[in-house]
């Protein structure tokens, strides 16, 4: 984060869902019970990273749920009401309505909630390459989704998040980051298979706690027997 006072660099987006629906597709490699809370470790750790990274001038979390709402702006995040309420690129678009309400010419970045490798020197290569383009996207490691959207001031975000967004921000006229070695920002966590790939990049230190050794090899069984 920068801290220089000056008005400038990105404001990041992180949207949230409550951690009671979060991340269903990683129970059944995970376990029902640990789901919830590896959905708000993966946050935190974004968050963390995001606040770390020289090139964000702060975050702000659109989430309704009052335990992750609490522990993320111990981070220094802003917490946001989702008051629209109508899934996650209402909330992202509220989202950075909020943020230009404060600062109007804010560039604008939507970033994932599930990254939990990220690295903030990474995160800063990928905005600054995005810095070129009125609006500009990053894929993850699928090579379907996006990871991070991105509006220059005065641009609106018009984020198109969910299912093959890699092509739908492509048709928008979003420009794609192409990029290499930002694989700690494409590697979003969906499923058990998603989570041992983050894993094996480095995760930061809520999810590795969430995570120690023996609970990742369940986790490789559970990926194995399940087929991901």
């Amino acid at each position: 984060m920068r801290r220089d006072g000056a008005d400038a660099g990105w404001s990041l987006v992180v949207p949230l869902k409550p951690l009671v629906r979060a991340k269903s597709r990683l129970s059944p490699a995970a376990g029902e019970a640990l789901r919830p809370q590896l959905a708000l470790a993966f946050a935190l750790d974004t968050v963390t990273a995001a606040l770390a990274c020289e090139d964000v001038l702060d975050v702000a979390v659109v989430t309704d749920d009052p335990v992750a709402g609490e522990g993320l702006a111990a981070l220094g995040a802003r917490v946001v009401a989702d008051v629209p309420a109508r899934g996650l690129n209402a909330a992202l678009a509220y989202g950075a309505s909020r943020v230009r309400r404060r600062r109007a010419a804010a560039a604008v970045a939507a970033l994932n909630a599930d990254l939990p490798a990220l690295r903030p020197a990474e995160l800063g290569r990928v905005l600054s390459a995005a810095a070129a383009f009125p609006r500009a996207f990053l894929a993850d490691a699928a090579e379907i989704g996006t990871t991070l959207l991105t509006a220059a001031p005065g641009v609106e975000l018009a984020p198109a998040f969910g299912g093959p967004s890699r092509a739908r921000h492509r048709e928008s006229g979003a420009r794609e980051i192409m990029l290499s070695g930002a694989d700690s920002v494409r590697r979003d966590v969906d499923t058990g298979e998603d989570l041992l790939a983050a894993l094996a990049l480095g995760v930061g230190r809520h999810t590795a706690r969430c995570v120690p050794g023996a609970r990742a090899r369940a986790i490789a069984e559970g990926v194995r027997t399940s087929g991901g």
